[in-house]
């Protein structure tokens, strides 16, 4: 999987790295800490509010704009694709179970289990932490595949695939096994001295959803991660082809 290279765009938005731009789509490369778009209770800067300035170039009567495809947690750095307009936007979220989307993580201790997929039915209570319910009809269906690819310092790194995305899936499942995310603050370790979430959407593979043409982009490792466990050779190819879909809400 070749890896993405920056845009050729002399311009690029502060706080962001684009990695693909045309008239229809940008893919960029979100950092830790911003959010994706903001919310009713967080109107801080956001992926939206930076790439709708951006495609404006500062004419605020303009009527460009960007569209939200797909949502990665404030803390989860990585790979996001928006649209350039409501079809775009539409096409692509329409035909989202046919993406193949990769993480890696780095989470606590060693799992017995060196492969496998956790499945469970996830639901969100009124303070807004999501968790696992054994009943259908509180709870989405959810499944996340992962396979360890290192393990080094007390630490495990995983690749991950999500076969379905809710919110806050990879974080929920992993610690709810016992092996929660190093450095998330909200399912992890009280004490965990990490402050960085070690969670990063490494892979993207989609159609475009004009020209049909299939494209794939892969980010670099963090360098975060190399200091947890150490040198990393190869890290990605050990959950095979394409995505088994059985649902998505697109929210990572």
């Amino acid at each position: 999987m070749p890896a993405a290279k920056r845009s050729t765009s002399k311009h690029q938005p502060k706080g962001l790295t684009i990695l693909h731009e045309d008239r229809d789509i940008i893919v960029v490369e979100k950092p830790c800490g911003l959010l994706t778009i903001g919310t009713d209770r967080d109107k801080s800067r956001t992926v939206h509010t930076i790439l709708n300035e951006y495609v404006r170039k500062g004419d605020p009567r303009s009527r460009n704009r960007v569209y939200i495809v797909h949502r990665l947690d404030r803390e989860t750095s990585g790979l996001l694709v928006l649209a350039k307009s409501e079809t775009a936007k539409m096409h692509l979220q329409e035909h989202w179970q046919d993406n193949d989307k990769r993480y890696l993580a780095v989470v606590h201790g060693r799992l017995a289990e060196k492969s496998g997929t956790i499945s469970s039915y996830l639901a969100e209570n009124s303070a807004f932490t999501v968790y696992s319910t054994n009943a259908p009809v509180l709870g989405k269906l959810s499944h996340t595949q992962y396979a360890v690819l290192k393990e080094a310092r007390g630490f495990s790194l995983l690749e991950i695939r999500l076969l379905t995305g809710r919110k806050h899936q990879i974080r929920v499942h992993l610690s709810e096994k016992g092996h929660p995310v190093v450095g998330d603050r909200k399912y992890g370790k009280a004490n965990d001295a990490n402050g960085t979430l070690a969670l990063h959407a490494r892979s993207l593979s989609f159609t475009h959803p004009v020209s049909g043409k299939r494209l794939t982009f892969e980010t670099r490792i963090p360098d975060y991660f190399i200091r947890l466990v150490g040198n990393i050779e190869s890290p990605v190819a050990a959950l095979g082809g394409v995505n088994e879909p059985t649902g998505s809400d697109l929210k990572e």
